[in-house]
């Protein structure tokens, strides 16, 4: 309370929706809960989006008074869309619901996406990395590169299960990823819609209850983000090809034009084949670059009617 206290004016503060996914919590949910009640924040602005719990979550969040929704379907990303249903705010917070993300800095995400206009802000775990498992440790920070490579981002914890997003800029995402692909999913429409995503450093904790993200969950994550550069940027996969034909083609006509040249042997199959391969690679790498110039125009008209319709 102190916090937003000193922020000034609550209007931005009550223009906000916090979803908490949960599954079987009943040991964290009541924690959570009441530490964003401590930062402020009504009653009303909380949803639960529960995904059919077999132990005492939904009766404990309904005993402090916030709504309760039970998901549609099952899986992480799935409550996390039945949540951004529901809520009737510009803004939408989602919150793990096992305890490991402080509520505090809910506050900082607000306020850095007000004041500086972005339409995500993530809050990226750099403080408390020692109470990530040393093998989730490792997947986040090989999946975050990966969907830095992918998509040209230059974030820390793309996979954070604290984060803000301005509703609107969801009003035509696809939403088709499942299970915990839901954060890779809302960051590629976020940047491939010409929106913004920014960061804020945040603590992380040991989770209260048994954890649910498992190794084989981070293979399905990574499969995902290859699906999702291919639906929304596939000029990245467009160029790897080209440069997949184009260097053995070039390591293979070095080689038949050495010979040809200065040894007096006639490779003509091989020859053809790197003729053949560099031909393929060149065209694809033209293609690839007119793809990323039209990319780069959809972006700038995108941005420009987002601004016209905000004027």
């Amino acid at each position: 309370m102190k916090y937003l206290e000193k922020m000034g004016s609550r209007g931005y503060i009550d223009d906000v929706t916090i979803i908490i996914p949960t599954l079987n919590e009943e040991k964290a949910i009541g924690k959570v809960i009441g530490e964003i009640l401590a930062e402020g924040f009504k009653k009303k602005q909380i949803i639960v989006i529960d995904g059919h719990s077999t132990d005492k979550t939904r009766e404990i969040a309904e005993s402090m008074g916030v709504k309760v929704i039970l998901q549609d379907g099952k899986g992480k990303a799935n409550a996390v869309y039945t949540g951004l249903k529901h809520a009737r705010t510009k803004y939408v917070v989602v919150i793990d619901g096992d305890y490991t993300y402080p509520a505090k800095y809910i506050p900082l995400l607000i306020e850095k996406a007000v004041k500086e206009d972005y339409d995500e802000v993530i809050g990226a775990r750099v403080y408390g990395r020692e109470n990530i498992p040393l093998i989730n440790r490792v997947g986040n920070y090989f999946l975050t590169k990966m969907f830095n490579l992918m998509f040209n981002t230059s974030l820390r914890d793309v996979l954070s299960g604290l984060y803000l997003v301005k509703k609107e800029s969801l009003s035509n995402a696809l939403f088709e990823m499942r299970g915990f692909s839901v954060e890779s999913e809302i960051a590629t429409h976020i940047v491939t819609s010409g929106g913004r995503i920014g960061e804020v450093p945040i603590e992380y904790r040991s989770r209260i209850g048994k954890k649910k993200l498992k190794i084989l969950h981070g293979f399905h994550i990574a499969l995902d983000i290859i699906r999702l550069t291919w639906r929304y940027n596939p000029a990245i996969f467009i160029l790897l090809l080209a440069l997949a034909l184009l260097i053995p083609g070039a390591i293979l006509g070095i080689y038949t034009g050495y010979h040809y040249f200065f040894t007096g042997v006639k490779y003509y199959v091989k020859g053809l084949i790197a003729m053949i391969l560099l031909a393929t690679g060149f065209n694809l790498l033209i293609l690839s670059i007119i793809a990323i110039y039209l990319k780069r125009m959809e972006l700038r008209l995108t941005r420009q009617l987002r601004r016209e319709r905000e004027a």
